[in-house]
């Protein structure tokens, strides 16, 4: 049925009918006090989200422009700069370094997995001279189904002295993520994820330490260049020409966002996220990542029963039930699915959605 589907992947993620008409309105002048007044909401509600006292940059891009971002306003050619890489996303972070001339050093692990601080340590500890600037890491790695550690990693990472970088994409506003708190130096987000709203938005804050090291940037991005967002934002405005909507309808659902408040969201997202791992265990699959402790509160990925394949499942999902379900990446492809229970899901569409799948399996085994 046309107009029926349901998003049930890592992002875009549905988006709810106030923020959708809140958006459906003619847009106003970038440059009036009325948009100035929305940058300046949209800016101190996203503070809370990312739980920081710190400027909440907004880009009009995707989540990859704020890694881009990180990147280029902190990092020199030669510098050297340690990725810790758990699956696609952790390794952009690599991809982006080395094209800005970084001497880049990676530690990965098998996909599934989450980084081991202790390993971490060692690798830091036998940099005795502390040349690795800055340590790359993906909080919620979306491509497996993981969430790392950050709390403990991004605390080893200040007591060595390096800057903590951390993709923050499909956890902020989804799983618990205290930045300030737990010291991270550089987080970034996405609109289209916890956010609840259209791509096209991508967010950044750099604490005191972070600012630091950019200083000594010698070839700082011109579009995203951090001075010309701070100087623009201390003026509730932005240096380029924004996607004006994409504010509005951020400005909507972080008004939703508060009154359901962190604690209710993040609860949430746990709540449904352990709904979908149980129905499917319970069904006979397997899960791609078994261990709860750093299963992912925003996406589970799942392994196909035998004699079935991924695209089957997929298609007949969408199809059939109208949901919509991801592909496996990379060296995943067409090895697990990934469900979505990120950003505007309730447990009546997990509920649907299990039997769904269930009524799917049942069709492909025939």
């Amino acid at each position: 049925m046309k107009d029926k589907d349901f998003l049930m992947i890592p992002g875009p993620t549905p988006v709810p009918e106030s923020v959708l008409l809140a958006m459906a309105k003619h847009p106003m002048g970038h440059r009036s006090s009325e948009f100035s007044k929305v940058v300046r909401r949209v800016e101190e509600g996203l503070k809370w989200v990312f739980q920081t006292k710190y400027d909440v940059q907004i880009y009009t891009s995707s989540g990859t422009g704020a890694m881009e971002s990180a990147i280029s306003n902190l990092v020199n050619a030669g510098d050297k700069v340690l990725s810790l890489i758990i699956g696609n996303f952790g390794a952009r972070w690599a991809k982006i370094a080395a094209m800005r001339g970084a001497d880049v050093q990676k530690l990965e692990v098998p996909y599934g997995k989450a980084i081991n601080p202790d390993e971490l340590k060692k690798i830091l500890d036998a940099d005795t001279k502390k040349e690795i600037k800055v340590v790359t890491l993906t909080h919620n790695e979306t491509s497996t189904g993981v969430t790392n550690p950050v709390k403990e990693l991004a605390k080893i990472i200040r007591e060595h002295g390096a800057i903590s970088v951390v993709d923050g994409i499909t956890s902020i506003g989804a799983i618990d993520c205290k930045m300030d708190e737990w010291g991270i130096d550089v987080l970034i987000s996405g609109s289209q994820k916890g956010f609840m709203i259209p791509p096209g938005l991508a967010f950044l804050v750099a604490n005191d330490r972070a600012w630091e090291l950019h200083k000594q940037c010698k070839y700082p991005s011109f579009y995203f260049n951090w001075d010309d967002y701070k100087k623009n934002l201390d003026k509730d405005t932005t240096p380029w020409t924004p996607a004006v909507n994409l504010f509005i309808a951020l400005d909507k659902a972080l008004e939703m966002m508060r009154e359901e408040g962190l604690e209710n969201i993040f609860a949430r997202h746990k709540n449904n996220a352990m709904l979908l791992r149980k129905g499917i265990k319970d069904m006979g699959l397997k899960l791609f990542v078994e261990d709860e402790s750093i299963a992912s509160y925003a996406i589970t990925s799942v392994l196909p029963p035998e004699g079935i394949n991924v695209p089957d499942i997929r298609k007949t999902l969408k199809e059939d039930y109208n949901i919509v379900v991801a592909n496996g990446q990379n060296d995943l492809k067409d090895k697990i699915f990934r469900m979505g229970t990120l950003g505007f899901v309730t447990e009546r569409d997990v509920l649907t959605a299990l039997a769904s799948l269930k009524a799917t399996i049942d069709k492909l085994k025939k």
